[in-house]
């Protein structure tokens, strides 16, 4: 318990949040729910060509206002994409959901579109731009607002299609990688497992950059995986681009592990459900893991701290 303790009293002094839940599994039982399928000789290897839904601006339903764009013509997908056509110095966009959470984004590209995920299901959205009336004092006022009325058409289309906080497209290394990674895998927990043992073992979390990153920092998957290191969303990042490229929904989860800002994932798989927790099954039981502690301390250090996984708790899901 002392290295836990240690560790994360160490990533708090430096303004970080921790990062990331995964799930680890094979082709077996989960306790207390249904089971996977197990591969048989016959059983074919699943395909692992990606599958990258490519986010659409079609200007069919547009909010606009002199500095903003929002193009929500494809909502009933799970997004909207917003141009900030402005110059102000500093600029956020609130998403309130249906189910009152707000989501606060910091702007940090002008005139090109962002994609932006709906994941509060169902129902009225607010859609805020804040624009700085005063960088010293971080003041903001209202400078455009739109509710609107968003059908999901698909529960599962928010976390498979990229969005700001987990960007890819069709020729992303990442992706590339994540069907590297699946190649040969006989079902979807194949996969979770070796993109997890693929992204703990050869990401590092790279302290120096947490101490100089700032304020809106938005993860970019590719380069996490070319330079071999990241913090907080980038191994979040990185992992739900993989995932969600092979068609196996991915939540971004965002909230606290104890007193820690903390990100993490959960996944979706068919014969199971979404399992919401860090998982790692070790050939005959379940036990909860998370990769950037599993990274830095030893697995029972780690067990303990973690426990029955009451520590964490959801605040935003992207």
């Amino acid at each position: 318990m002392s290295n836990i303790t240690s560790y994360t009293r160490h990533i708090s002094l430096l303004f970080l949040c921790i990062l990331l839940m995964a799930l680890t599994v094979g082709c077996s039982e989960k306790k207390d729910t249904p089971s996977a399928p197990a591969a048989t000789e016959s059983q074919e290897p699943r395909s692992h060509t990606p599958q990258v839904l490519t986010p659409t601006a079609t200007g069919e339903i547009l909010y606009e206002a002199s500095v903003v764009s929002i193009d929500a013509s494809n909502s009933s997908e799970g997004y909207i994409i917003l141009t900030y056509l402005g110059e102000n110095e500093k600029v956020k966009f609130q998403i309130t959901a249906p189910n009152e959470v707000t989501y606060t984004y910091l702007i940090t590209k002008y005139s090109e579109p962002i994609v932006y995920p709906l994941t509060g299901e169902s129902g009225t959205y607010l859609f805020s731009l804040l624009e700085s009336v005063d960088a010293k004092k971080d003041l903001y006022a209202i400078a455009f607002s739109q509710e609107a009325e968003v059908t999901i058409r698909d529960e599962f289309l928010p976390y498979l299609t990229p969005n700001v906080y987990a960007d890819f497209d069709a020729s992303s290394a990442s992706v590339s990688k994540g069907s590297e990674l699946a190649k040969e895998c006989y079902c979807d927990l194949d996969v979770i497992e070796n993109v997890y043992y693929y992204v703990t073992q050869n990401i590092i979390y790279d302290v120096e950059k947490a101490q100089s990153v700032a304020y809106g920092y938005i993860p970019n998957p590719d380069e996490t995986l070319n330079q071999g290191k990241g913090i907080c969303f980038d191994y979040a990042s990185l992992m739900t681009a993989m995932l969600r490229s092979q068609q196996i929904p991915t939540k971004l989860e965002v909230g606290y592990a104890g007193e820690v800002y903390h990100a993490w994932i959960s996944c979706y798989v068919d014969e199971i459900g979404w399992v919401d927790n860090i998982i790692e099954f070790n050939g005959e039981t379940w036990s909860l893991m998370d990769p950037t502690l599993a990274a830095n301390n030893n697995s029972s250090a780690v067990q303990e701290y973690i426990g029955d996984g009451s520590k964490y708790v959801v605040k935003y899901t992207y």
